[in-house]
């Protein structure tokens, strides 16, 4: 068995390094939600389709980081008002994981 070099082990702790700042980077309120299921949970009731249909550019309007929605709190309720208002049933856990999805590929809400 080989020893490791000094260039292994500062790749693995770069890696190591790079895994644990990125989660550090991503609000608690959104930490442990499973993005997957936001993703599903998104295209199964059309959020996508529905804000293209309301707002300009396919939707993506909506998705403004520095209008009303400026928090990731912020974000969280109005996946919640959306959900509410028509009628979606989302469980808690749902919500947070659409949340954390957008906030993944919108919003980027850090900590």
């Amino acid at each position: 068995m080989r020893p490791f070099s000094s260039l292994r082990i500062w790749c693995l702790g770069a890696v190591v390094g790079i895994a644990f700042n990125a989660s550090a980077q991503v609000p608690e309120i959104f930490r442990g939600a499973d993005l997957k299921l936001g993703e599903k949970l998104m295209a199964e009731n059309k959020c996508n389709q529905c804000h293209a249909q309301k707002w300009t550019n396919d939707g993506k309007a909506i998705y403004r980081p520095q209008g009303h929605i400026n928090t990731p709190a912020r974000l969280q309720a109005m996946v919640e008002q959306c959900s509410t208002q028509l009628n979606l049933s989302l469980f808690p856990e749902e919500v947070t994981a659409i949340a954390a999805a957008l906030n993944r590929d919108h919003y980027r809400f850090a900590k």
